[in-house]
Order: C-alpha cells, then sequence, then structure tokens
C-alpha cells in the first residue's frame, strides 16, 4: 500500500482519470483485480478522492479550497461588546418600561376627558334642557371627535385607533427618555444587529 503511495506521489498531478489510478494501484501484480481493491481503500481510507471519472491525488488541497469558498456569516461575538450590548439592553429595557408606564397614564386621562363631556351631555339633555336643544350640540361634538382623530393621522400617519394611540404616544415618550438619558440608540441598534440579529429582523418587518 505505502509503495502505491510512493508512486501516485511521483505522478506529480493532482487530478488524473479513475482509469490511470486504478492502472497505477495494480501495477507489479499479476491479479486484475488488485488494482480495484487497492483504489477501494485508499478511497475509502481518505487517500484520495474520487469524484466521476477522475480521481483527486491531493484531497488535503480539495478540502483547503472548498473550506475558503464557505461564507462565514456569524459575526464575531466580541466579548467586550457583548458585554457593552448587555448593559445597554438592560437600560433600553428600562426606558421602555417606563415609556409604557407614561403613556399609559395618558391614556387614562383621555378617558376621562372622553366620558366627561358624554356625562354632561347626558345631563344637559335629560335634567337641564331638552333634545331638541342638544341634538346640534352632540352632533358637533361627535364631529369635533372625528376631525381629532382625521388630524391625528395627518400628524402621525397612523390609523387613529386606540392602539394607533398608544403606539404613537409609547413612541413619544420613548424618544423623550432616550434623550433625557442621553442614551446612545445608534450604538445599541449596532450592536444589536451583531449580537441578537434576530430582533432586528423581527423589528423591520413589522
Amino acid at each position: 500500500m505505502e509503495m502505491v503511495k510512493t508512486r501516485l506521489r511521483e505522478i506529480g498531478q493532482n487530478w488524473v482519470p479513475y482509469s490511470e489510478f486504478v492502472r497505477v494501484c495494480g501495477e507489479n501484480n499479476s491479479d486484475p483485480e488488485q488494482g480495484n481493491r487497492v483504489a477501494n481503500m485508499l478511497e475509502e481510507g481518505g487517500d484520495v478522492i474520487v469524484l466521476g471519472n477522475f480521481v483527486c491525488l491531493k484531497p488535503e488541497e480539495l478540502t483547503n479550497a472548498v473550506a475558503g469558498l464557505i461564507p462565514t456569516h456569524e459575526p464575531t461575538r466580541d466579548a467586550a461588546t457583548r458585554q457593552e450590548f448587555e448593559q445597554l439592553e438592560v437600560i433600553k429595557s428600562e426606558i421602555d418600561k417606563r415609556a409604557e408606564t407614561m403613556a399609559r397614564r395618558e391614556l387614562y386621562a383621555g378617558l376621562g376627558l372622553v366620558i366627561a363631556p358624554t356625562i354632561g351631555c347626558f345631563r344637559l339633555t335629560f335634567w337641564e334642557l331638552s333634545w331638541d336643544v342638544m341634538e346640534p350640540i352632540c352632533y358637533y361634538v361627535s364631529t369635533g371627535y372625528f376631525m381629532a382623530g382625521y388630524a391625528f393621522f395627518l400628524r402621525t400617519s397612523k390609523e387613529p385607533t386606540f392602539g394607533g394611540f398608544f403606539k404613537s404616544r409609547f413612541e413619544k415618550k420613548q424618544k423623550q427618555l432616550i434623550k433625557s438619558l442621553d442614551f446612545d440608540i445608534d450604538r445599541f441598534t449596532k450592536l444589536q444587529k451583531i449580537h441578537r440579529p434576530e430582533l432586528t429582523d423581527s423589528a423591520a418587518r413589522s
């Protein structure tokens, strides 16, 4: 076997036809099948690589060439930047919680502003005045709500829904807190793309 390997190295080529490979493996042997047996043993042992009708006599070079073609998309996760990202992530999470709390408080206050005119119209309709007087007033109050929703859409480009109101106020409070705390949102986003790319992708899709 070692003699066959030495003979193959002496050929000085990386690739040879399979028929030539079998011929070299069977040299100095009277049994014609011995060449096929030796060829199979060399292939199974990883000494050569058979691709179709050709044989690679230097499989390590082929392996290195293929490895060089494989793209490596895994980002370098430096320990220092990961620690920095984790610290920024904690601060960002706290900012989001505070922004959500502040936005919900505003929505509760808005609920009071909606209830107060409704109760006032109800009392004026059934105790103080009459429906004949209150009908146009209620109409204009309802129109005012519609105009406020339309103005909200023009300003934010979001649908005037309860979810849209909450999202708009949340983003507003979030930006205010980021500015007041001097939080480096650009640095956080950059590190997030490196260490938590799945969150960046989901945010982009949403």
